[in-house]
């Protein structure tokens, strides 16, 4: 299938694609990804690019830096997608979480640079929130969205709540809140019949209502941002799973997610209501491109941020030149 601006999405990583050694082969081979990771090395004002090529692990798992990582690999591959295939453009653009951020500056509403001072921002409030109000988080699988949402309205009361964080795919879905509420509602989920359910190692319960503390200042770092724009392409929200332009929209989304669901899969199956069926997962990994199938089988997906990515992604190009 030739691709075209016309059923085209791009979509951008969150937290848990990350790996140590990410994005160094693009910045040894391209010129263009290399003076992204200087750029951001200044922004910081340290070696940043070490943390995501040498690790330790520990250091690229905390989420202080996770978040500016994905970003900053995924901007890399942006770039080098946009100057290998310049005719190719997307009709969406969605990111998981803190891929919004990532979303944003590829569809021009801030730069790359208050992006990443963003990112990291969010980081830093998420984590210290993570130490005043610790929670909890744990992957539910195999079990229907609507029958979990009861579950954690059971499992929350006045000593804690418990939420969906992240609807993923249809069977893979993340709940996140206060211990006790969080393991009533785990117990709750087996004896619903939930396939399996896996803790994670945690201690941020990141879209639920322990967030708020980090939400007022994260709105304050929003609002410093100069010629915050309007877009041209649409943006898809994770709290809504609607598409936003207008730079306020784009503002009040990024600040309503911190305590908010991330509305995965209803984001991918409007965009495919609208006439979009392939979507180009641009930065680390290739999770989003492995939930597409699980939210509807005639999605097509392309994972773009390797070298082994970007040749695949290139010979499906040389193949769809010649049809």
């Amino acid at each position: 299938m030739k691709l075209n601006s016309e059923n085209i999405a791009f979509i951008f990583p969150g937290q848990g694609s990350q790996i140590v050694g990410m994005g160094y082969d693009l910045a040894n081979q391209f010129e263009v990804c290399r003076d992204i990771f200087n750029q951001a090395d200044e922004i910081l004002g340290f070696e940043f690019s070490k943390i995501l090529w040498e690790g330790p692990s520990e250091a690229l798992n905390d989420t202080v830096n996770t978040q500016p990582a994905l970003f900053v690999h995924s901007y890399a591959a942006l770039r080098l997608f946009e100057n290998e295939f310049p005719d190719i453009k997307p009709t969406y653009i969605a990111g998981h979480s803190l891929g919004e951020i990532s979303a944003l500056v590829a569809a021009g509403a801030i730069t790359f640079e208050n992006g990443l001072k963003l990112v990291r921002k969010r980081g830093e409030l998420m984590k210290d929130a993570g130490e005043k109000s610790p929670g909890g988080m744990a992957a539910v699988l195999g079990m229907d969205v609507n029958i979990l949402e009861d579950i954690c309205f059971q499992a929350s009361d006045e000593t804690g709540r418990v939420q969906i964080a992240n609807d993923n795919c249809p069977g893979q879905i993340v709940i996140s809140g206060d211990q006790s509420a969080l393991e009533r509602a785990i117990e709750l989920a087996k004896t619903k019949g939930a396939r399996k359910i896996r803790p994670l190692a945690v201690s941020i319960a990141a879209h639920s209502t322990l967030m708020n503390i980090a939400q007022l200042d994260f709105k304050n770092a929003i609002e410093s941002i100069d010629k915050f724009k309007d877009v041209d392409v649409p943006v898809i929200s994770n709290v809504t799973a609607m598409p936003m332009t207008h730079s306020g929209d784009l503002k009040l989304d990024l600040v309503a997610q911190l305590t908010s669901r991330v509305r995965w899969t209803e984001s991918i199956k409007y965009i495919y209501s609208n006439g979009v069926s392939t979507f180009i997962e641009i930065g680390s990994g290739n999770v989003l491109t492995g939930l597409l199938k699980r939210i509807n089988e005639d999605c097509n997906g392309y994972a773009f941020g390797t070298l082994d990515t970007i040749e695949a992604f290139r010979r499906e190009m040389d193949v769809s030149t010649e049809m």
